[in-house]
């Protein structure tokens, strides 16, 4: 009968990061770019290769991604520039300012393509819509809300509910109809621009609760049954389907949430804030698992749909980008996926191979098996080379085998194991017996290291029960020894004493708990 070689016995370990947090730790090529004023304004192109726009003083500037260099300036505005925003194409950007003009352009020539001038007052909001690529919206500190037809140079339809600064917009990512703003007036309501009108009011208006801090900024679901808005250092979803109920509130935040983004799959949400922080919360649960601190307080931030980069504007003018390398197989699977998908092919639905491949390749592969057809081949299969520990095990040598495991390199969990082991087979005294203090004083500290360790407090107390009966009679001949024990001893005396107070304090909680629960009875 073969040796079995030793099992290493696995503990359950707490780890420091979830699996979402260690995602986002990967973004770490961190690229600062110092602009001149504060950054008001970062938007990736949806097209690839997925250029952003930096909104800046009087200029909108492209940045190419894996460069991090400007590759267009546009500075055609009179005053401060806001909300430079490209289109899904990625051909066309729409810009606002301070003069109350909007702007687009051609993001190629830098050509003023369409000047839009209704509004009187700043236009902090100039977005193109989604889903109508011939409309653009616009949010004025004038408190009016326009949809305008980029063809015709046009206002399609005027919101004029809000009664102070509209300083966020969205159009619904479902339907074009639908228009989410957000105001300085505290509230949060949804239009409709076939009817011109307010079709739901989230907010201090609604009755739905306090809301005193202006709404910040607003972001709908892609569902289009939620959406978020910030109000202050506070961030609340609301339930559309049950006409704007404030259904969760949070407030992670020290500071004023300037920004909101989701990810690439809407799993993860994002938030940036004047307290120099950004958090990303589960959707599922709104728990935050990430968090990522920034050297100046926020205005803007956002994901690139690829999820490669982290655009994050601050209040002293610097630009940062955090940059994810992606992993070679990754990056290669999704071009043949993307590839694939552009082909329209039936049959790469159907079989596993890529396209250019298929029957082809399978009548080029040469045939390698010889013999006869019901001839089976046995692989050689390797042997693996026994540790020094299972060689010493394999021939009855506990001793020394107990030794080969208390060096440094060695990990806890294969030493106790190994100690397992010896308890099984009936040989742990004879592997600590006729031990000098020299190879005696190993154990002892080993024992002493992990005396409160709950994964192998169990089997120090049997080791620390056999050491103190075979070595009882020789205690007080070495003060090494002695006073190894002498420290194992208080270590001891001292994790009872907190486990004690530990039991108070459950026990005051019990109570507690208890009385709150009757209360609410």
């Amino acid at each position: 009968m073969d040796y079995r070689p030793l099992t290493v016995k696995k503990h359950p370990e707490a780890s420091k990061h979830n699996p979402a947090s260690n995602f986002y730790r990967q973004y770490k090529s961190s690229v600062f770019i110092k602009e001149y004023a504060p950054v008001t304004s970062v938007h990736f192109s949806p097209s690839k290769p997925h250029r952003y726009a930096v909104t800046a003083a009087t200029r909108v500037q492209i940045y190419a991604p894996r460069t991090q260099k400007v590759a267009k300036t546009i500075s055609r505005f009179k005053d401060v520039a806001r909300s430079g925003h490209i289109r899904q194409d990625g051909k066309l950007v729409v810009a606002g300012d301070d003069s109350g003009l909007v702007q687009v352009f051609d993001i190629n020539s830098r050509a003023i393509l369409r000047t839009l001038d209704a509004h009187k007052q700043p236009v902090h909001v100039a977005k193109f819509s989604s889903l109508d690529s011939t409309q653009v919206l616009t949010c004025s500190d004038d408190t009016t809300v326009r949809i305008w037809d980029i063809p015709s140079q046009s206002t399609i339809t005027t919101f004029t509910a809000h009664s102070d600064y509209v300083r966020s917009g969205q159009v619904s990512p479902t339907n074009p109809h639908l228009v989410l703003t957000g105001s300085y007036d505290s509230t949060v309501r949804l239009f409709d621009s076939r009817t011109g009108k307010c079709e739901i009011v989230m907010g201090q208006e609604s009755g739905s609760g306090p809301n005193s801090s202006p709404a910040e900024q607003v972001l709908a679901y892609p569902s289009g049954s939620a959406v978020l808005s910030s109000s202050g250092p506070i961030l609340r979803v609301w339930d559309l389907v049950a006409g704007g109920r404030c259904i969760r509130a949070l407030s992670n935040h020290q500071k004023t949430v300037t920004s909101l983004a989701f990810d690439a799959k809407a799993s993860r949400l994002l938030t940036a804030g004047l307290d120099q922080m950004v958090k990303v919360y589960d959707v599922s649960n709104y728990h935050v698992v990430h968090t990522m601190r920034y050297p100046a307080p926020i205005l803007c931030l956002a994901l690139s749909p690829d999820e490669t980069h982290i655009a994050a504007g601050m209040s002293d003018g610097t630009l940062s980008v955090r940059r994810r390398q992606l992993k070679p197989s990754q990056a290669s699977a999704d071009a043949a996926m993307t590839d694939t998908l552009k082909s329209g092919a039936f049959e790469t639905f159907l079989g596993s191979g890529t396209i250019g491949q298929g029957r082809s390749t399978k009548s080029k592969q040469k045939s390698t098996v010889t013999g006869e057809v019901a001839e089976f081949k046995v692989e050689a299969r390797r042997k693996k080379r026994l540790k020094q520990f299972d060689k010493l095990m394999k021939g009855f040598k506990y001793s020394a085998a107990l030794d080969s495991v208390l060096r440094k390199k060695i990990p806890p969990t294969t030493t106790f194991s190994l100690i397992q082991e010896l308890i099984h087979r009936d040989g742990l005294r004879s592997a600590l017996a006729g031990r000098d203090d020299v190879l005696l004083e190993p154990i002892i500290r080993l024992l002493l290291k992990h005396a409160t360790d709950p994964r192998f407090s169990a089997l120090v107390c049997d080791v620390t029960s056999v050491v103190l009966d075979m070595y009882n009679a020789v205690l007080g001949q070495s003060p090494i020894i002695d006073a190894l024990f002498i420290r194992l001893r208080r270590k001891v005396q001292a994790e009872l004493r907190l486990q004690k107070e530990l039991v108070k304090v459950q026990g005051s909680l019990d109570m507690l708990f208890a009385s709150v629960t009757l209360a609410n009875v």
